[in-house]
């Protein structure tokens, strides 16, 4: 599970050995391989988002207008949606943008594009743990004693909130996707907007850590397209896309995810 992965590359990327408890700015240790990138070449969320909103401010009260709106959203198909989008595995991120890609992803379909993401989910999760460890910021549900969408956000219930991990992981599929199926764009990145704002209907994350989430996979995807072996599996990649388009069935049940995501 994604989990898994994501908790022994924070660990190292915070310069612990193994069994030591993460600090939030430890020195890194000498090169550690993670996806596609090393610690040394991963972006560093401390420096390319700023601090969470403080309270009382500007931006922490529009964290709370959104909340208030979003919260409106439970019991409606739209927070379904948000449940399903909450699942950590790779194979249920897959799922999440099968419909805007155009083509079922997976391991049997389209192994190359599989691994591809799978390797990548790790360098962007990974990027966003320095910050997340170093401001540990409290989570909207946890915040209000309220519910919140799905029983794994327990699993994550002390680990800070900012920058948006999941809404990161969604936004970097949504930018390596739109550019392997470029006729399918404004569908492909929707989705991933949608898919970070999945984590404010849920309650699990602000508004601002899903922004900040945002910029992190930027940062991520721009490195990553720097990188020999990334831009080589991205083109073996394309080729399975453009295979996989001509010759294989339509993903089943998108006409409910659209119903789901109409409701704002």
């Amino acid at each position: 599970m994604e989990l898994t992965l994501v908790a022994s590359a924070a660990v190292c990327f915070s310069g612990c050995t193994k069994g030591q408890a993460p600090s939030s700015r430890a020195q890194a240790p000498t090169a550690v391989a993670f996806g596609y990138l090393s610690d040394k070449a991963m972006p560093d969320s401390l420096t390319a988002i700023p601090p969470p909103p403080a309270q009382n401010s500007a931006a922490m009260a529009r964290d709370e207008a959104v909340r208030r709106a979003a919260l409106m959203l439970h019991d409606t198909d739209r927070y379904a949606l948000a449940a399903d989008d909450a699942d950590r595995t790779q194979d249920g991120t897959d799922r999440a943008f099968q419909c805007a890609f155009g083509v079922d992803i997976d391991q049997q379909q389209t192994p190359i594009l599989y691994k591809l993401l799978g390797k990548m989910r790790i360098d962007v999760r990974a990027a966003t743990y320095p910050a997340k460890l170093h401001y540990r910021r409290v989570r909207p549900w946890v915040a209000n004693n309220a519910q919140v969408c799905s029983a794994s956000e327990q699993l994550v219930r002390n680990d800070g909130s900012y920058p948006s991990a999941r809404g990161a992981v969604g936004w970097a599929y949504a930018l390596v996707l739109a550019r392997l199926n470029p006729s399918r764009s404004s569908l492909i990145l929707e989705r991933g907007r949608a898919f970070g704002e999945s984590r404010i209907v849920c309650d699990a994350e602000w508004q601002s850590d899903v922004d900040a989430g945002r910029t992190m996979a930027e940062a991520v995807v721009s490195r990553l397209l720097t990188v020999d072996q990334f831009r080589a599996d991205f083109a073996a990649a394309r080729q399975e896309v453009v295979r996989s388009l001509k010759n294989s069935k339509k993903p089943a049940d998108c006409a409910s995810e659209m119903r789901a995501l109409a409701q704002r």
